[in-house]
């Protein structure tokens, strides 16, 4: 790989840490990590998933699934309900509690995320998403 690829490389992931840093102090105010967020985003949007279902959306291990899903449970923010259609299984559902929280940490990324790009002029921010759609591929 040349220099350029090189420094490319090291660019794009200064700007995947500066903007997993930012999430991070985004959520501070609710006290979630990062995973958490991401798996009550998962659950108020498909209203009742089964915890292997959560593993594999935020590729994660079972085990870790269930970590993540218990603190949550113990903040009020989802609860688990019997499945039914196997007497064997639960399904995460959202608290209102939990869909309000979601909203805000929404809202809230949202912002962050305008804040950022607002460096860029809409012709930038058009070319990046381009040139970032054709990397990702």
């Amino acid at each position: 790989m040349d220099d350029e690829g090189v420094e490319l490389g090291e660019l794009v992931m200064r700007a995947a840490r500066t903007q997993r840093r930012r999430w991070r102090d985004v959520l501070a105010p609710w006290a979630l990590s990062p995973h958490q967020a991401r798996a009550l985003r998962v659950v108020v949007l498909q209203e009742g998933v089964r915890l292997s279902d959560l593993a594999e959306a935020l590729h994660i291990a079972p085990r870790s699934a269930t970590e993540v899903a218990d603190a949550l449970q113990e903040r009020g923010l989802v609860e688990r309900t019997p499945d039914p259609t196997d007497r064997r299984a639960v399904l995460l559902r959202a608290t209102a509690d939990g869909r309000r929280v979601q909203g805000e940490v929404d809202a809230a990324r949202r912002a962050d995320t305008r804040e950022l790009f607002a460096r860029l002029s809409a012709a930038e921010r058009a070319e990046l998403a381009r040139l970032l759609r054709a990397v990702a591929e």
